[in-house]
């Protein structure tokens, strides 16, 4: 019997055939499934996200606070403050038990369904929403809560120094569950149709946000009563360098607000980004060139104000123009709202003490109608139809039906908090001051 040995190098060469066949094998077979189970979040789009959720929140806490508490006079400074972290505070929880189910999870036209609260059945490894797929269902749901509660953040300001503690928790509590969740639904769920109207162009919240808290507050402003004193007493800032730097954080922050809306870190982000910067100093030059010709003296408060105008008015459109879009949404919206703030208040008298429905229901409405102009394909990553007759009476009656659900429930639900816990306090508290009256607390006290 004869033995033939195999040389060494075709131990080498069958070794290297056996492993090859065996990868082969052995990846042959469950490709498919693993291709089907390839996870698409990415962790680019994700850190961005995280990031522009932070963004957001900042321009609650403390962008927000600081504009307002600047605005006021120095002994309601920190009823604002106050206002503002507990807005956050009560209506995150808000959020988690319902508010998120409510807005984001199937349902009928006005309301989603209760399977997502408490955010029941949701992990760290929960699939992602088919509208945001590269970024974890948990982040999608920390970055809508950031709108959830800014939007009744926006409308403090018009009723601010005169309404009681209580009865702001109670009216926005209930206010952000039947104005806010349905309009967030019917825009922003990937299956909603807001008021039966498909395809309304709303990136970040023109309508969403804006439209509805500039509304709200318009009639709670004037439900609530204006100020002691108000029109003959001059009620200055008594703080402009807070309300400078918040205007600076909020200005920032709505690199998250409206950069982040687009869920990925991409060239639309990017895009989105530079409109909104160009949107806001356009509306600050114009606003500046305004008061500039019409007093004599630009002021820090006017281009402030402008800015946010600006930033108002983009919001809706900032996914859909390129820019020069953006520097006529922004010229365009410092002209209107500085028309409302300083020429229609004083026409109808009513106190819109910090000018939200004047900057950010005028700004929101103005940027949800010009979307329609301005807007195009090439800006939007090639998608939507853009027929400027069409899209215009789409965005109109999306505007119109947001108005008038937010006016009817602020009144309802004022008129019902003002027959039983009451609505503002008393002339001697409001005589004292927020802080003392309603917190126990002074700002200032020399």
């Amino acid at each position: 019997m004869t033995i033939r040995l195999i040389p060494r190098v075709g131990y080498r060469a069958a070794a290297a055939l056996a492993v090859s066949c065996a990868t082969l094998f052995m990846s042959s077979t469950p490709a498919s499934a693993a291709v089907e189970g390839v996870s698409t979040i990415n962790s680019g789009d994700t850190a961005w996200m995280l990031m522009a959720t932070a963004l957001v929140l900042f321009m609650m806490i403390p962008g927000l606070a600081l504009f307002y508490a600047g605005l006021v006079r120095a002994k309601n400074v920190l009823s604002v403050f106050m206002q503002c972290f507990a807005l956050t505070s009560v209506l995150s929880i808000l959020w988690l038990v319902c508010g998120y189910s409510l807005a984001f999870s199937d349902g009928n036209s006005l309301f989603g369904g209760l399977q997502l609260g408490f955010l029941a059945g949701v992990g760290a490894d929960s699939p992602p929403r088919a509208d945001a797929p590269s970024i974890p269902l948990l982040l999608h749901f920390a970055y809508q809560m950031m709108f959830f509660l800014i939007t009744p953040g926006l409308f403090i300001g018009a009723f601010a120094e005169r309404m009681k503690f209580k009865a702001i928790m109670v009216f926005s509590v209930v206010w952000s569950l039947l104005v806010y969740v349905p309009v967030c639904h019917g825009v922003w769920h990937q299956d909603g149709a807001f008021c039966g109207l498909s395809h309304v162009i709303d990136l970040a919240g023109g309508i969403v946000v804006h439209i509805t808290a500039g509304v709200a507050a318009l009639v709670a402003c004037i439900m609530v009563g204006p100020r002691s004193g108000h029109p003959h007493t001059q009620m200055p800032p008594h703080h402009l360098p807070f309300t400078v730097a918040g205007a600076g954080m909020l200005w920032v922050g709505w690199f998250g607000f409206n950069a982040g809306s687009q869920f990925a870190a991409n060239g639309s982000a990017a895009m989105t980004l530079v409109v909104t910067h160009l949107s806001a100093c356009s509306a600050a030059v114009a606003w500046m060139a305004i008061e500039w010709i019409k007093g004599g003296k630009p002021s820090a408060l006017g281009i402030a104000t402008g800015s946010i105008a600006g930033l108002a008015a983009i919001t809706p459109a900032a996914g859909c123009v390129g820019p020069i879009g953006a520097l006529v949404i922004g010229s365009v919206s410092a002209c209107l709202c500085w028309l409302a703030c300083a020429k229609l208040k004083h026409r109808f008298q009513y106190d819109d003490a910090l000018d939200v429905f004047g900057v950010h229901g005028v700004g929101g409405f103005v940027g949800t109608v010009l979307v329609a102009i301005f807007g195009s394909r090439h800006f939007a990553g090639g998608s939507g139809d853009f027929s400027i007759g069409s899209q215009l009476v789409t965005q109109l009656l999306a505007a119109l039906a947001a108005t008038v659900l937010s006016a009817v429930v602020t009144y309802g639900l004022l008129k019902l908090i003002g027959a039983t816990i009451g609505l503002r306090v008393t002339r001697e508290e409001e005589h004292t001051g927020l802080d003392l009256a309603e917190h126990g607390e002074e700002a200032y006290t020399n």
